[in-house]
């Protein structure tokens, strides 16, 4: 036991000085205003009220949202099939898609965010393409289409593999039991694949919202500062205003915000596998 605990320290100190410091600071810096001396802290609410009273904040807010749960909607829509597609694969040809998926996530994500910039300009590569058909140039770069189709690509992947583990570890011998019991394959798809693909899918939404409601430098480079999100705010209010004490307040608003949609997921996942037990 004492063996354990030792061993258990230096992981206790990591965290320690990496996450919970860093975070004690931020919900510090939230409550307080700014210019304080370290023994005459002025703790005050007003960074919160001034970002709920400002419809500006609350707009961009519910625009952050909004791409988030969209990005997340297609994602599912996108990525269910392909991880569906992958599973029904021999092993060989399944670790080939799998690698296939992962490999654009070996490259930083900045730097595929300026590919996509080159490949959606008016000149890039997309027009180009179109205009060998006669179409364009289509103006895709600097709008919400782009915003959208850069957060989709970079998140995606989670997506296709968390559902691909459910759909791997599920038991191949329920689907031949539906089918001996006369269920179409339609019947055996949404009374035993799905149900048994939601943790999946779950976890998925999870990676997927998570980041894209608090990313900051795809709408800053796709979206050319015209969509500006949560992320984009607080990134301004630490490195343009020098306002840590708002952007602080922000901070811990998304934190918030991002553990709530963590317990509802979370929730939802327990309630299917509470009544499967049943």
């Amino acid at each position: 036991m004492k063996q354990f605990r030792s061993m258990t320290y230096p992981y206790v100190a990591w965290i320690s000085v990496m996450i919970v410091l860093p975070m004690l600071l931020i919900v510090l810096y939230a409550f307080t205003v700014s210019g304080n001396e370290v023994l005459t802290f002025q703790f005050t609410f007003d960074n919160f009220k001034r970002f709920v009273t400002d419809t500006v904040f609350m707009e961009v807010l519910g625009r952050s949202l909004y791409i988030a749960v969209l990005t997340t909607l297609i994602c599912i829509a996108l990525g269910y099939p392909i991880a569906y597609a992958i599973a029904q694969m021999n092993s060989r040809s399944n670790t080939i898609m799998i690698l296939l998926i992962t490999m654009p996530t070996w490259v930083n994500m900045l730097v595929r965010t300026y590919a996509w910039m080159g490949i959606l300009q008016d000149e890039g590569i997309l027009n180009t393409i179109l205009g060998f058909f006669g179409i364009g140039p289509v103006s895709m770069i600097h709008t919400s289409f782009a915003v959208i189709l850069g957060m989709v690509y970079n998140f995606i992947p989670f997506m296709i593999l968390q559902i691909h583990t459910s759909l791997a570890k599920m038991d191949k011998s329920l689907l031949e039991a539906a089918n001996d019991l006369g269920a179409t394959p339609v019947q055996a798809f949404l009374r035993v694949t799905l149900p048994l693909s939601l943790p999946g899918v779950i976890s998925g939404i999870t990676l997927v919202f998570l980041p894209a409601v608090s990313s900051f430098f795809i709408p800053k480079l796709l979206g050319g500062g015209q969509f500006v999100l949560v992320g984009n705010i607080i990134e301004s209010q630490f490195l343009t205003s020098g306002d840590w004490n708002f952007g602080s307040a922000i901070s811990l608003i998304m934190a918030i915000i991002i553990m709530l949609s963590m317990w509802l997921t979370r929730k939802v996942d327990v309630q299917p596998a509470s009544r499967g037990k049943e």
